[in-house]
């Protein structure tokens, strides 16, 4: 248990360093808006996307459910909350993407497949081998659930904005209503809040590494995206911000 641990401690430290990499570098991730063919072999967007959020998917409802945990209702809830966002994520919504002719880098869907497969282990590890997974009905718990909500409605209504924006072959397009009044981003600040919801109902040191990785992850991106919305368009908001309204 303590060589676990430590593993955690040294993976919630890691991605700090590359946080802040990504934050003082200013690499764009060569996908999406952003792509280009510097980054080597480059496969079909959709299933790019699929075989990146696969791991998640699979290894952790898998540890849960082999660890000798028991098996109760908060467990069975607790997976349910994973796979309905990663079922979503990696069947659903990749075949929702309008991106059709697009590319994304193997480099970027391997380092994705091993981000995903690494948190997934440690969430469903410290959840199938680990905890004694009790059940109450906590302040924590009920919070949780609510942030958690509100983070899927707010990521699941900006990405479906952001197709429908690409529904008619058009070129890219100012985001308008809802939160995209306030920030460039809102996708990713409701997986942010999501997965932070996520941490508060688990309260253990395995949800709260996978949070942090998502924020890690999803700042620099969202940093990156509202840095080219005001490069190409002469007329972007100017107080929009990039993923949290009124900060940044």
């Amino acid at each position: 248990m303590e060589l676990y641990y430590n593993l955690l401690a040294f993976w919630i430290l890691f991605g700090a360093l590359t946080f802040l990499y990504l934050i003082f570098s200013k690499i764009a991730a060569p996908y999406g808006r952003h792509q280009n063919n510097k980054w080597g072999w480059s496969v079909d967007n959709n299933w790019g996307w699929f075989w990146m959020e696969l791991p998640a998917l699979l290894v952790m409802p898998f540890l849960v459910i082999i660890g000798p945990a028991e098996k109760n209702l908060y467990l069975i809830f607790i997976l349910f909350l994973w796979c309905f966002h990663y079922f979503y994520r990696t069947v659903i919504f990749p075949f929702k993407l309008n991106t059709k002719g697009k590319k994304i880098p193997v480099v970027i869907v391997c380092s994705a497949f091993i981000f995903n497969l690494i948190n997934g282990f440690f969430v469903g590890y410290e959840l199938g081998f680990i905890l004694e997974n009790n059940f109450s009905i906590s302040p924590n718990f009920i919070i949780g659930i609510i942030v958690f909500v509100l983070g899927v409605y707010i990521n699941r209504t900006s990405d479906n904005k952001l197709i429908s924006l690409r529904s008619e072959g058009k070129d890219y397009q100012i985001p308008e209503g809802g939160l995209f009044n306030y920030i460039s981003c809102p996708n990713h600040f409701g997986e942010i809040i999501e997965w932070f919801g996520f941490a508060i109902i688990l309260w253990n040191l395995s949800a709260l590494s996978f949070a942090l990785w998502t924020a890690y992850n999803l700042i620099p991106r969202a940093l990156n995206h509202h840095q080219w919305y005001k490069q190409y368009f002469a007329n972007y908001p100017t107080r929009r911000k990039a993923v949290f309204p009124f900060l940044f």
